[in-house]
């Protein structure tokens, strides 16, 4: 027997990876063998992992929580169980699917068992992220057309742009002398000139 790991992600700094490492510390994986990435799920070139992996040798064990805990890509998370389980020669254990637990059934039917549970559960999370981004997309539209702005809020006009302003679009003076006077850049006194006409 090797020694024992865990691996532990969350994908952003905000989120709180606690559940994961209480669930580690009941199957008394040591401190130091616990591998953190605060990072999305969508690549595996996050530092804690990449330092796993390096450090992994045959017969340690591999504790995840989840599968969409080692990763949300389809064809990655497929890799990197091959990887893991073929070149490095670990056994995996994801705790909340014990049908994914390579000790168990290394003959022919556990492993094609194995397998193609890991094929389903590695679809269903990278059809979660593309769920995720799509109803992202769906809020932030419907955000929009309820009148919502995203991004910095605008400067205030200065004082003397409508003057400025009207000057130019008589031709009384250039684009630049305005965006001068207004104390702001060209492009700005012509995008805020745009928005005057619109």
């Amino acid at each position: 027997m090797g020694n024992i790991y865990a691996y532990v992600r969350v994908s952003t700094q905000e989120q709180n990876e606690d559940r994961q490492l209480i669930a580690m510390n009941e199957l008394g994986v040591a401190e130091e063998n616990i591998y953190i990435d605060k990072q999305s799920g969508k690549s595996f070139n996050r530092p804690k992992y990449r330092q796993l992996v390096k450090k992994l040798k045959p017969d340690d064990l591999l504790y995840v929580k989840s599968i969409d805990r080692l990763g949300r890509d389809y064809g990655e998370i497929l890799e990197q169980w091959r990887v893991l389980t073929k070149e490095k020669k670990v056994d995996i254990v994801v705790l909340d699917m014990p049908l994914l637990d390579t000790r168990r059934g290394k003959d022919l039917m556990g492993t094609f068992l194995s397998d193609t549970v890991l094929q389903v559960l590695s679809f269903v999370a990278e059809n979660e992220r593309k769920n995720i981004r799509e109803r992202q997309k769906e809020g932030i539209e419907a955000a929009k057309v309820r009148g919502t702005q995203f991004g910095r809020p605008q400067k205030p006009l200065p004082n003397n742009f409508k003057e400025a302003y009207r000057k130019w679009t008589a031709n009384e003076i250039s684009g630049k002398e305005a965006a001068e006077q207004c104390e702001m850049p060209l492009s700005t006194f012509y995008r805020r000139a745009r928005e005057q006409k619109g």
